[in-house]
């Protein structure tokens, strides 16, 4: 009877002791680390807020996942940044969908001048349209979430304050907002971010498409002289973050619980960041005296609907590719009135 009462004894011992050193082991054992590519360069605001995602997600697992962070395109580049996450080049990546046109059909429904006021309104958009089609193209990644800018608008060297006026102006432009300067009678001149502020300086191009944060961002305030808000034609741009499939399969669920948690959360924090964005931008160039026009309602309504083909040539893409285009565009467009 006592034998048996000392090796239950013994028994418990060993159990605890095991458990004590699997808890010590633990605690002692390295994080998972997992690197993020992101092509905003250090110091800009959506790479301080990816950053702090990061940090967010290290501090509620409690130092379980480390999360390095690799900005301005030095893991991968802007464009080659969704097949390096497929690929595992990077765990996690952020960019833009419409750099590699083409692959995600169904989502640029969120491009198309759907007449946005703010980016937050944006950003809510593209995750509810998300959630509600679970688009199969992004089905080779985990999506963490999706954001998109402010207003795409148009800014000039001279002040544009009818449609008529912006005809053969030489506009920089690139993808759909190629589309929109095309139906609004301007001269679609395709370049790259960085090079638009020489082109605006020297007259190679006479105005740009681009939500307001880019006068400041990019510095357009110093070489164009007015911002027309044509609210009713504004476009915006849809970005991912995602993470290799196979890193998030292998994350037990008590940590993709707390990546889950904080995306939310950082859902409402980067729509918010386009739009203190785009008031910070909005403020530098008043600061250097560039005016801001505000179309009349009935002007705006004529831009609106000199972009509206665009809607027609998206829903007909769809449905040739056997897409729920039609949709996908009445949803946005009926969700994006409640938004705004």
């Amino acid at each position: 009877m006592r034998r048996g009462k000392s090796l239950a004894t013994m028994s418990c011992l060993v159990v605890f002791g095991l458990v004590l050193l699997a808890s010590s082991a633990w605690g002692q054992a390295k994080p998972m680390e997992l690197s993020y590519s992101i092509f905003f360069p250090a110091p800009h605001k959506q790479t301080v807020l990816a950053t702090e995602w990061a940090k967010e997600i290290e501090k509620r697992t409690n130092g379980r996942v480390k999360i390095n962070m690799f900005p301005g395109g030095t893991l991968t580049p802007a464009d080659k940044c969704y097949d390096g996450v497929v690929q595992g080049i990077s765990d996690i990546g952020m960019s833009v969908l419409a750099y590699t046109r083409g692959r995600f059909p169904l989502t640029e429904v969120i491009d198309l001048p759907l007449g946005y006021k703010s980016g937050l309104a944006a950003t809510k958009l593209v995750n509810e349209y998300y959630e509600k089609f679970k688009p199969k193209e992004l089905d080779d990644v985990k999506i963490m979430y999706l954001h998109a800018h402010g207003p795409g608008i148009l800014h000039t060297k001279k002040p544009v304050t009818k449609l008529e006026e912006l005809k053969g102006l030489k506009i920089r432009s690139t993808g759909l907002s190629k589309k929109v300067v095309e139906a609004l009678g301007g001269a679609p001149v395709a370049m790259a971010m960085g090079e638009t502020y020489d082109a605006l300086s020297r007259g190679v191009a006479e105005g740009s498409m681009a939500p307001i944060e880019a006068l400041q961002g990019w510095k357009w305030g110093e070489v164009v002289k007015a911002t027309t808000e044509n609210f009713g034609s504004a476009y915006s741009t849809a970005f991912f973050v995602a993470m290799n499939k196979a890193k998030w399969s292998a994350l037990p669920p008590d940590i993709q619980k707390v990546f889950e948690e904080v995306n939310r959360e950082w859902i409402e924090k980067t729509g918010k960041m386009w739009d203190e964005i785009d008031k910070s931008g909005r403020e530098f160039t008043l600061g250097l005296g560039n005016k801001i026009i505000q179309l009349s309602k009935e002007e705006d309504a004529r831009w609106a609907e000199a972009v509206k083909p665009i809607l027609d040539e998206y829903v007909n893409d769809m449905k040739a590719k056997g897409l729920p285009g039609e949709e996908a565009l009445k949803f946005c467009q009926e969700r994006l009135k409640q938004l705004q």
